[in-house]
């Protein structure tokens, strides 16, 4: 028996950091995602393989029942331990999957580049949720921890407004098609960095004016997602990283990157992360290639709608 499992990508429009903290956060689903194919095995164990989007397989391994039933502290962290740890904390919400079962094939498949971070990690999870059959934030909760946006980007095919209510998800769908998405763009930094330093001043700073940094997130999210005009949408993005910046004593992208650019520039997600906004009213595709930055993605062909 073969089943197949699949979940979607997710870009953060809004929100970043004070979502964990119960501010609303405007998240995307992406047309890319990854999928999980599970085959009946043999011998009490999982024979694992992951596939990027170019069908290049870029991790193997065979996992015994016996290490996700004990899951016994590694000295390091490797994709396996990881992978073992999550299996584990599944097991322990629902051990059927293992107790009922002589053991797998299981493989997983990209359709996005590997190191664009639209989701990898977030994808694989809800897959196994959805697999063994239980709740996909509770199993994040348990392994990686995080807010969950991106948990409900993976289980949603349209925009969502995400927040967190005494630590539950609360999940809004919510519609976001005006005509200036031709207007909007992904462009791909390249530059994985870690987002340690970032969270450091966040948590240093969070609880000067938490509860009014949280109110003028929600108030300037509103009023993205509302926006009617190119012009607006892109005073109210403006807005939002000039806030972020604030808060995290971090120059914007734009002012480090790209200051320029005839247009807006947003972080996305982790800050220094992966992907960013532009908004433009020319195609900025021959600005970011002379930067040198070649991955550079409409509205269209990144967001699922």
């Amino acid at each position: 028996m073969k089943e197949t499992f699949y979940s979607n990508g997710k870009l953060l429009i809004t929100g970043e950091y004070l979502v964990l903290d119960g501010a609303k956060a405007f998240a995307l689903p992406t047309k890319f995602g990854q999928d999980l194919v599970v085959e009946n095995g043999s011998n009490q164990e999982i024979l694992w393989k992951s596939y990027n989007f170019d069908d290049h397989l870029w991790f193997e391994d065979t996992i015994t029942f016996s290490e996700i039933i004990n899951n016994v502290a590694a000295k390091s962290e490797t994709v396996k331990t990881t992978l073992t740890n999550i299996l584990h904390e599944a097991y322990l919400l629902n051990p059927d999957f293992i107790n009922n079962s002589e053991g797998y094939k299981i493989s997983t498949h990209l359709t996005f580049p590997k190191n664009w971070g639209l989701g990898t990690s977030s994808t694989l999870l809800n897959n196994v949720a959805q697999w063994t059959k239980i709740d996909a934030f509770t199993l994040l909760k348990n392994s990686f921890g995080g807010s969950g946006y991106d948990i409900a980007c993976a289980q949603n095919n349209t925009p969502i407004i995400y927040r967190l209510e005494q630590n539950l998800p609360i999940v809004e769908k919510v519609e976001f098609n005006p005509e200036f998405t031709k207007n909007i763009f992904f462009v791909y930094l390249n530059k994985k960095q870690s987002s340690k330093i970032a969270i450091k001043a966040y948590y240093n700073n969070k609880n000067e004016n938490l509860a009014e940094n949280i109110q003028d997130n929600n108030k300037i999210t509103r009023a993205i997602l509302e926006a009617k005009t190119l012009n607006e949408f892109a005073h109210f993005v403006e807005k939002h990283e000039i806030h972020l910046s604030n808060i995290l004593e971090l120059k914007t992208i734009k002012e480090i990157a790209f200051p320029d650019f005839n247009g807006v520039v947003k972080s996305l997600g982790a800050w220094g992360g992966d992907f960013v906004m532009a908004i433009s009213k020319e195609n900025p595709k021959e600005y970011f290639t002379s930067q040198g930055y070649e991955t550079i993605l409409t509205y269209d062909e990144m967001i699922l709608q």
